[in-house]
């Protein structure tokens, strides 16, 4: 254990389960849920400590052989009524009482989510440290119409039935996974829950927002993990694993606060200029050399952006009130999907095309709900080589794409061979 953890993730993984018995110790991927949970925390940056609150003696020995710190539950806190909050006020008061440490920041990860995001949980832990939040939990985008039954018939609960608003028209509500949570420790003690002060959403990927509450979801988990485990694995071989694989058909950037750092001078006429990065301009060539579609998508009516479009070679739209619609618009005359589009923006006015795209984008020092709303952070700012990072994602993925379906024919190839060797 750290030292002086200043960010602790708690595991709460008790040995009993009525709805599916054994629940933590159940194996997705052929590894234990609790120890994929470990294995997640574990390989988040941020994170200076991981323990595992249990009452179990295995769970406890496989806990500890992921990586993990134990810490013994007492049984009035591991029965079926109690809560996580009592497991996760246990473990903050066993740490300072053997340790004397007290971490600013507390990550409840619950391992009945095997498909954890690390960088998700990084992204998570310094949106709480820079202040941003109080808490920040994973939750999935929805577009779901909801309904009640009523003694009197079904009712829309978020929608009128008699308005029918479409996708783009309509802010998303947010289902939470329960997958993780990140708070200020000294918020929660006070609190005494997990939700308290200024409440953020963490985005998480739907398809891998599963948690498991019976056998049927341990079904689904198990189904996918092929292909998540795999998706993972790619990305470590890329390196960082908080530059994931961004397999995408097109790129589009707002402007201001992406190609620049969101400043412009004024000269005595009124005409403005601004700063742009010649890495961007690379990083745009390089898409366009691979046959990777960019538009400039802005709401700023000034002929400087349409000059910087023309300059790069890419397609323009400004003075754009509705940023959504035109790109559903754009990418519909185009033949492209929007789940195989990335965006990346900064301010409020790119929400609602974050919200329609496969791979929603926030440069550095985007504002709070962009960076909320976004699947991936970049690490530059925006004018500052932000464009230039998700060229080279795109056009990494593309090569190890490539790479592997090259792999893929040498293999089939090879298999072939000797079949026909072996008749």
């Amino acid at each position: 254990m750290h030292p002086d953890p200043r960010v602790i993730a708690v595991i709460p993984a008790r040995g009993g389960s009525k709805g599916l018995p054994g629940k933590n110790l159940a194996e997705v991927g052929g590894v234990p849920l609790v120890t994929r949970a470990v294995r997640s925390a574990v390989a988040a940056r941020r994170i200076d400590a991981v323990l595992v609150s249990t009452d179990d003696d295995r769970i406890a020995e496989v806990a500890q052989a992921a990586g993990a710190g134990v810490i013994r539950r007492p049984a009035d806190l591991a029965g079926d009524t109690a809560t996580s909050e009592s497991a996760l006020l246990h473990a903050l008061h066993s740490v300072a009482a053997h340790t004397g440490a007290r971490p600013d920041v507390l990550v409840f990860v619950q391992a009945t989510s095997p498909f954890l995001d690390p960088a998700a949980l990084d992204l998570a832990v310094e949106r709480v440290q820079r202040g941003d939040e109080d808490v920040v939990f994973s939750a999935v985008a929805s577009h779901v119409f909801l309904w009640r039954e009523t003694a009197a018939g079904a009712v829309g609960v978020n929608h009128e039935a008699s308005a029918r608003p479409r996708r783009q028209d309509r802010e998303p509500e947010y289902a939470e996974t329960g997958a993780f949570y990140v708070m200020r420790a000294d918020g929660f003690v006070q609190a005494g829950h997990r939700f308290f002060g200024r409440v953020g959403i963490a985005p998480v990927d739907p398809a891998h927002a599963i948690e498991i509450d019976d056998a049927d979801d341990l079904a689904r988990a198990r189904l996918l993990a092929p292909a998540v485990d795999a998706a993972s694995a790619a990305n470590e071989a890329l390196g960082d694993p908080r530059h994931p694989i961004v397999d995408v058909d097109a790129v589009v950037t707002d402007f201001d606060g992406v190609h620049t750092d969101d400043t412009a001078w004024v000269d005595t006429l009124g005409r403005e200029s601004v700063r742009v990065s010649r890495s961007d301009g690379a990083g745009v060539a390089r898409l366009r050399a691979a046959g990777v579609p960019v538009l400039i998508l802005s709401a700023e009516a000034n002929p400087v952006v349409a000059r910087r479009a023309e300059k790069l070679g890419v397609e323009c739209l400004h003075g754009v009130d509705a940023k959504g619609e035109a790109l559903a618009d754009w990418a519909e005359a185009r033949g492209i999907s929007l789940d195989r589009i990335a965006y990346v923006g900064n301010d409020r006015n790119d929400l609602p095309a974050l919200d329609l795209v496969g791979w929603p984008v926030a440069v550095r020092d985007a504002v709070p709900d962009v960076l909320a709303a976004a699947r991936h952070v970049l690490d530059r700012t925006g004018g500052h080589g932000a464009v230039r990072e998700i060229a080279d994602l795109v056009i990494a993925s593309r090569e190890h794409a490539a790479r592997h379906l090259a792999a893929h024919a040498r293999d089939t190839t090879n298999h072939h061979h000797a079949r026909a060797s072996a008749r």
